[in-house]
């Protein structure tokens, strides 16, 4: 049992990557499919980051932005402006021949200063003073009424409206407030129903007034944010009423390319009560999207990527050549006036070129695409053959040389996932390998942390009684360069006996000789670790020492001899200091040999000391006897004095 211990203790830390492992990929076996938030946001943020490595890429230059800004609200007055304005900015985008004309703008009352909304609703005392001829001939003209006027605009032309979904049940829905259906939108294969799908659901629709809904299709620029706030995917068709709807952007593209109809693939299991969306047919081109319809936003940059016209320069001709069959957004950069989302390049880009980037990945067909297939299998492979190296490692070459190895890893991983995936346009998540990679790092660095903790305790409470403190703290600093687990190295041991310490011992009191023998043996100790020696033990009134470990120590023999010298005079201190007691003269024996001896920690699984033993320890301990035969205190051997000397 205490070798399972021992064996399960020395392991622990490949135990637990290992089982780390093992739980990671159950976990992603069962939640695959089913991330977690926390993980989806981390792909997300790394998504973000390779964004922002990539840097700035050229759009088609297809797409132009009609930007209702601040130059424009100077020269033309605050927003809204009137609809014979909008009109005479739409009819120049016409003749411009813009390809399709969006309008990232939602128009949901009468235009107020149209002459004719005036005069429809003067009062009637105002009324019964103008003749009816003239009342008759100003409510007839379509050139006052600036709604119809904007209206027929639209209608000569590729122009899509655009309206905003409202998905949350605000108690505000109205049966006239219904946008125009999609005309041309099929699903694929016959027989799944559009109810069925799991597109994002509309509460309510903030539509247009229909005075001006004479364009040629309508389309709804929501943009919804992810957990994290920012702006990555966008739906190209929700779902209200049971009635499915495209996107302005989608809108604003088919009309270009001239596409009469769209049809929306879904899985071919027709058994299953929610089939995914698979993507999106225009034409020949096939738009992949997530399972919801959206399209996941392969972003050129930060805001001011695209080509911005201002709208002022569209109405008094001087740039109306650069919309020439180019796709065409009117929206607002002003302050104040537009919505401003999160992208991977910026906390703040306006809505409208964001749908600007839809259509220009729409042009050029390269969206990113969710590859679940290529994570899947990535996964797997990460989790299991990475996570084993990277435990192997830490278990084998230390907490350094790991951490090292899974930092590598984890750039090697994003690096691989950066050059294969993401410049391939596919979105292929890292979160389980990455956090399998963590999970192991966190728990050996636990686990070494614990280790070191302990071997740290095992060194102070072995040698803090019997080494000088600042070997002490050395040895915690630097616990590798201590070795107990036995090594062959050349030290100096020393024994000391107090002569006729039997006859003494047999005149004093119980309790003085237990004094006595205290204050001495504190005495030499203090002495001995003074001079950097290790006390190994004491064997009744004898000192067993020596120099060299645990901690190296070049001058060992020098410090040995040093401490020997100090030991006799101290002795010689004691004499007078206990001549109360009648005691004879402390003599004492001390022999010391310098040589290679065998030092560790040596004994049984149950105790076990940390000394030294060989030859050379026996010769130390004959020298110490033969002071005796030579009528000296301090006997050494031969090859201590050929180093001291």
């Amino acid at each position: 049992m205490s070798r399972l211990f021992r064996f399960t203790f020395k392991y622990s830390s490949f135990i637990a990557g290992c089982v780390v492992i093992l739980l990671s990929g159950y976990f992603f076996y069962t939640f695959g499919d089913k991330k977690p938030a926390l993980l989806t946001a981390m792909d997300y943020q790394l998504m973000d980051m390779m964004f922002k490595y990539r840097g700035l890429v050229k759009d088609s230059r297809q797409v132009v932005i009609v930007d209702i800004d601040e130059k424009s609200l100077n020269t033309l007055g605050q927003w809204p402006w009137s609809r014979n304005t909008l009109a005479q900015m739409t009819d120049m985008l016409i003749d411009g021949n813009a390809r399709s004309i969006g309008f990232n703008i939602v128009l949901t009352e009468r235009d107020r200063s149209s002459p004719f909304y005036y005069f429809n609703n003067l009062p009637y005392q105002l009324l019964d003073r103008l003749p009816e001829e003239i009342l008759a001939g100003l409510l007839s003209d379509p050139d006052l009424d600036y709604d119809l006027l904007f209206a027929q605009t639209l209608s000569k032309g590729p122009t899509v409206l655009g309206y905003v979904f409202k998905p949350i049940n605000d108690g505000l829905k109205s049966e006239e407030q219904v946008p125009l259906p999609t005309t041309g939108l099929r699903i694929h294969p016959p027989g799944v129903i559009a109810k069925n799908l799991p597109l994002i659901p509309a509460y309510r629709a903030v539509i247009n007034h229909p005075s001006v809904s004479m364009a040629k299709s309508e389309g709804f620029y929501n943009q919804f944010a992810e957990d994290t706030g920012t702006t990555r995917r966008a739906p190209l068709v929700m779902l209200m009423d049971k009635i499915p709807y495209s996107s302005l952007a989608l809108e604003t593209y088919r009309i270009g390319v001239k596409a009469s109809t769209i049809m929306l693939h879904t899985s071919k299991k027709l058994q299953n009560p929610k089939p995914p969306v698979l993507g999106i047919q225009i034409k020949d081109d096939f738009i992949s999207t997530d399972g919801s319809a959206r399209l996941f936003i392969n972003y050129r940059g930060p805001a001011k990527t695209f080509m911005y016209i201002s709208a002022i320069d569209i109405i008094n001709g001087s740039r109306t050549k650069e919309v020439n069959n180019k796709f065409v957004l009117v929206g607002s950069s002003a302050k104040g006036l537009h919505d401003l989302r999160a992208t991977p390049f910026s906390n703040a880009i306006p809505e409208v070129e964001i749908n600007a980037t839809i259509i220009d990945n729409l042009i050029q067909s390269d969206s990113f695409v969710y590859d679940d297939l290529s994570e899947t299998r990535l996964t797997y492979i990460l989790i299991l053959a990475g996570g084993l190296i990277i435990t192997l490692i830490l278990s084998t070459w230390g907490p350094l040389a790991g951490t090292l190895l899974a930092i590598i890893s984890i750039i090697f991983t994003i690096l691989l996932n950066y050059n294969h995936f993401f410049l391939n346009y596919r979105y292929v998540g890292l979160a389980y390998p990455l956090m399998t990679y963590g999970l192991i790092l966190m728990i050996a660095s636990i686990y070494n942390l614990f280790r070191e903790q302990k071997t740290k305790r095992y060194i102070k409470k072995a040698f803090s009684h019997y080494v000088a403190k600042d070997v002490v703290s050395e040895m915690i600093k630097n616990p590798k360069s201590l070795s107990l687990t036995g090594e062959e190295k050349e030290l100096t041991v020393l024994f000391s006996d107090i002569r006729g310490f039997t006859g003494m011992s047999e005149k004093m009191p119980s309790q003085a000789l237990g004094y006595f023998m205290n204050n001495y043996l504190s005495r030499m100790s203090r002495i001995i670790i003074k001079n950097n020696g290790t006390v190994d033990k004491f064997i009744g009134d004898a000192i067993m020492a020596f120099w060299g470990a645990p901690k190296d120590d070049p001058m060992h023999a020098y410090k040995a001899v040093n401490a020997a010298i100090q030991m006799k005079a101290e002795t010689q201190k004691m004499t007078r200091e206990f001549s109360q007691w009648n005691l004879p003269d402390i003599q004492i024996g001390i022999g010391i040999n310098t040589g290679v001896m065998s030092v560790g920690n040596f004994g049984s699984n149950e105790r076990f000391d940390y000394t030294v033993m060989g030859d050379n320890v026996n010769l130390a301990s004959r020298l110490e006897g033969a002071t005796k035969n030579y009528g000296t205190s301090i006997l050494i051997s031969d090859a201590t004095s050929k180093i001291i000397s």
